[in-house]
């Protein structure tokens, strides 16, 4: 069984009559992956994943109840949202009205500070931000693991970003009705020694990715002939990971980390058509990261659905890295993150 987390800052207790609220999240970046749906409308995962919120990149969304619209309002960094963006949105206000029995329009004002659609987890955040803002908004009484479930519908690694430091999907079980299968898949904190980590995270294009993740993970998943030998393999490094981060193990969670992050893009250049996020940029940072290793320093990479790079290091390790790795990125930009909060409540229904 598990437990039902109520994290200060995190739960959504009191119902409301105001009809807004405002809430913000950050990004997380797996460092054991979700790559993979077994359920497309649930947004159940093929295998379980854990990750690292990060403190930089925040989203900051305002969800305010129109009871006299006729539609959903919903802007995105200052500009009425379109097309998908839009669509995903609406889809999940249609979620959160179903659960709260409202049938209220509502306004959606949302700021993103993460590039959107580069591999930098910007619906994560967006998602998690969005989970915390309605919920309110429509008055719903959630804890952080119902929360957590919520994101999940919007994006699946916005069930993590409720959660600051690292955390674990559960991608849950087969077997059972489909509302046990949603019961069954939501994150949780994971315990870990002070590792004093960061994230140096290079980032050689912040430009739209020419397939969508959700495009990619579909193709991998029904033509790749190396997916299910790595979902295998994710599900030993989730055991070693976690039994690294509990013994404050950098180097051991940064080699399971790298290992998981190339074997999934080894899955993508498998698929048929292939799928190939890593430009030359991309192995350039990888081969300095190498070299880093060499020289000593532990500096492991990791990369999600695009060409930038992530490097798991020591705090007091990551300006030399990213001085070193800046020098193979000479049209993007080079950033350190730490370890962020998870996401909350700004204003809400009266406070």
């Amino acid at each position: 069984m598990h437990s039902e987390h109520r994290t200060t800052g995190v739960g959504v207790r009191e119902r409301g009559t105001a009809g807004r609220a405002t809430a913000i999240a950050h990004p997380n970046i797996a460092l054991i992956k979700y790559w993979g749906k077994r359920d497309e409308d649930l947004v159940l995962p093929c295998v379980d994943s854990l990750s690292m919120t990060l403190d930089i990149f925040p989203t900051t969304t305002c969800v305010r109840l129109a009871p006299e619209a006729e539609h959903d309002e919903v802007t995105l960094n200052g500009r009425p949202a379109e097309g998908e963006a839009r669509r995903r949105v609406v889809a999940f206000l249609d979620l959160v009205r179903e659960r709260a029995g409202l049938a209220h329009r509502a306004v959606v004002d949302s700021e993103n500070t993460v590039p959107t659609g580069a591999g930098l987890a910007s619906s994560a955040s967006g998602f998690a931000a969005l989970a915390v803002a309605a919920a309110a908004s429509y008055g719903l009484d959630l804890h952080a693991t119902a929360l957590s479930r919520l994101a999940r519908r919007g994006s699946g690694s916005a069930c993590r970003s409720i959660f600051g430091g690292f955390a674990m999907w559960h991608a849950g079980l087969d077997a059972g009705t489909a509302a046990e299968a949603d019961l069954g898949s939501y994150a949780e904190p994971v315990p870990a020694a002070d590792l004093d980590p960061a994230l140096v995270i290079a980032v050689v294009n912040a430009g739209p990715k020419a397939v969508s993740s959700r495009a990619a993970m579909r193709r991998t998943v029904d033509t790749s002939p190396l997916y299910e030998p790595w979902a295998v393999s994710s599900r030993d490094d989730l055991i070693e990971m976690r039994a690294a981060l509990l013994a404050g193990d950098i180097e051991a969670v940064g080699e399971t980390a790298e290992r998981n992050a190339l074997g999934m893009h080894a899955t993508m250049l498998a698929a048929r058509p292939a799928v190939r996020y890593l430009s030359p940029a991309t192995l350039s940072v990888l081969d300095r990261v190498l070299q880093l290793r060499r020289d000593g320093i532990a500096a492991y990479a990791t990369m999600d659905a695009g060409p930038n790079v992530k490097v798991l290091c020591r705090r007091a390790d990551a300006d030399r890295i990213a001085e070193t790795v800046g020098d193979a990125v000479t049209d993007g930009s080079v950033l350190v993150a730490k370890p962020g909060p998870g996401a909350r409540l700004l204003h809400g229904d009266g406070r």
